[in-house]
């Protein structure tokens, strides 16, 4: 599977589902209009790419104890990933120091920051590191820690303990899931520790995290919503999560879709 980009109806599904944590063929069917046949090639489809899981009768959310695989989340919401991406760099500027940590989504930053100069970088994410080096106007800090083989991400208290050596400008976060009480979840314990180190040594501290994260389950507490300065995202999210957002003190920045 070279890329996954879901249709605005597949993009409600999983809503639906999100919603609800249970959903039948027929009952999606009926909700959207479709035939079941339809359906079923929509959930065979999300189903493959991790993001429901099977079940007799029906499919839900999967495990909130381990994430989709990180090769098939590289390929999700690609174009999301993109417009937010383009637009957290439009918020930093030249000569900035910042941490940026794991995740596919803020792979994609780094890469909208390579038009960038004079950047100073301090990262836990190799493949951020890597595509970073190549910028021969930034400098670029490695976490040390244990190399998590999936992911190239590095995690443990040597990393956390490089983090708090610093106080940058920006800190670049990503997250797993948003519960609706503005609770940011994720699925690995030391991911989190060290996001939560970035989160204490930032001034300013940018979430990028797409609508599909919005009441996603994952085991691990992150925070919440307050401890951000500003989520970018790709589109606006529902009121709720609107409001509680404006109401944590939260600055909203949806990516233009053109």
């Amino acid at each position: 599977m070279s890329e996954l980009e879901l249709n605005p109806r597949q993009q409600q599904l999983m809503a639906q589902v999100r919603k609800e944590g249970f959903a039948t063929v027929e009952a999606l069917a009926s909700r959207f209009e479709v035939t079941p046949q339809t359906i079923r090639r929509d959930l065979g489809m999300l189903c493959d790419a991790g993001l429901l899981r099977r079940y007799h009768g029906g499919v839900s959310l999967p495990s909130s104890v381990e994430n989709v695989a990180y090769a098939t989340r590289q390929n999700l919401q690609q174009d999301e990933k993109r417009r937010i991406a383009a637009l957290v760099a439009s918020h930093i500027p030249d000569d900035a120091s910042l941490f940026i940590n794991l995740g596919t989504t803020n792979e994609e930053v780094a890469r909208a920051l390579m038009g960038h100069s004079g950047l100073r970088v301090i990262t836990n994410n190799l493949n951020v590191a890597i595509m970073l080096s190549d910028n021969p106007s930034f400098e670029v800090i490695v976490a040390g820690g244990v190399v998590r083989g999936r992911d190239h991400g590095v995690t443990g208290q040597p990393a956390i303990d490089l983090v708090s050596q610093f106080k940058v400008d920006f800190g670049v976060i990503g997250i797993s899931g948003i519960e609706a009480d503005g609770t940011l979840l994720d699925f690995d314990l030391q991911e989190v520790r060290v996001a939560q180190a970035i989160i204490r040594h930032s001034r300013q501290v940018y979430l990028a995290a797409d609508q599909s994260k919005l009441g996603r389950n994952a085991l691990v507490k992150l925070g919440h919503l307050s401890a951000v300065g500003a989520w970018f995202t790709d589109r606006p999210p529902p009121e709720e999560f609107a409001a509680m957002a404006a109401e944590a003190g939260v600055q909203l920045h949806v990516a233009d879709t053109a």
